[in-house]
């Protein structure tokens, strides 16, 4: 991955979980921030998620960056003030180990 095209900064937190004491549920009680990282961040288009075949699909865009260790789609990501939850981690199809892509939603999921 060419550095020229990781231009934004974008804060990856993971979730802070507490147990219910009257369920013994985990619940989400805040995040902690893992790292902040360079990345590119692209909106899908229309025409990328009718491709994708995806017309109904809330993924709103993509975040791609450097291979790291410990991100995980239970984290959210944080570009420009607005957060989005990480629907997955994938890894870059030749080593794995080069780069993530991280499909991405406005908002935050509940639990």
């Amino acid at each position: 991955m060419r550095n020229g095209k990781l231009r934004h900064r974008i804060r990856l937190e993971s979730p802070i979980k507490e147990q219910d004491s009257a369920t013994g549920e985990d619940v989400i009680t805040g995040y902690q921030e893992l790292a902040t990282v360079w990345a590119s961040f692209e909106p899908l288009s229309a025409r990328d998620l009718v491709a994708a075949q995806a017309a109904k699909s809330q993924v709103t865009a993509r975040i791609v960056t450097r291979y790291r260790e410990g991100l995980s789609a239970t984290m959210r990501a944080v570009y420009r003030g607005q957060v989005y939850s990480v629907h997955g981690v994938l890894p870059d199809p030749k080593s794995g180990r080069e780069y993530v892509t991280l499909p991405v939603s406005e908002g935050v999921r509940n639990g």
